[in-house]
């Protein structure tokens, strides 16, 4: 009996593949928050690697270009943390909220929707950053072009 083979996997949906389509890029500073024993160390990895450099931590005081934010339910509330991470970006900056796929811990997608719009962001795209952690790409609006 043949087992069929496996549908072939979007190289940029997962891993270092989503690494690169949430927008990372060479000599970008990122700053992470929410970080535990239960985070994706390859996706930590992978985002180190693109960047150049160690992601700093949640003592950092300069401007960040990125931040990754790692977000459980019960962890607070999560439009008061996006507005704390919109402070720590530099212009042009924007959120990584990894949140559980699937679990006790699960983020509601309306929740993520709501604190998005009360921190003043939008959803740019949602990935699987790991097997346990979807990234959701948070960016501020664009400023409108004033005549």
């Amino acid at each position: 009996m043949n087992t069929p083979a496996p549908p072939p996997v979007d190289p940029g949906s997962n891993g270092p593949g989503a690494v690169e389509r949430l927008g990372f890029a060479r000599d970008q500073v990122v700053q992470e928050f929410g970080y535990d024993a239960d985070v994706d160390d390859d996706f930590r990895y992978a985002v180190e690697d693109i960047c150049g450099a160690e992601i700093e931590d949640e003592d950092y005081t300069g401007g960040a270009d990125a931040v990754l934010l790692w977000f459980r339910e019960g962890d607070g509330d999560l439009g008061d943390a996006l507005v704390d991470m919109v402070g720590v970006l530099d212009d042009g900056g924007f959120v990584v909220l990894l949140t559980p796929k699937a679990g006790v811990d699960e983020v509601d997608p309306s929740d993520i929707d709501e604190a998005a719009v009360t921190a003043g962001l939008h959803a740019a795209g949602t990935f699987n950053a790991s097997p346990s952690w979807r990234a959701h790409k948070l960016v501020a609006p664009k400023a409108k072009v004033r005549r």
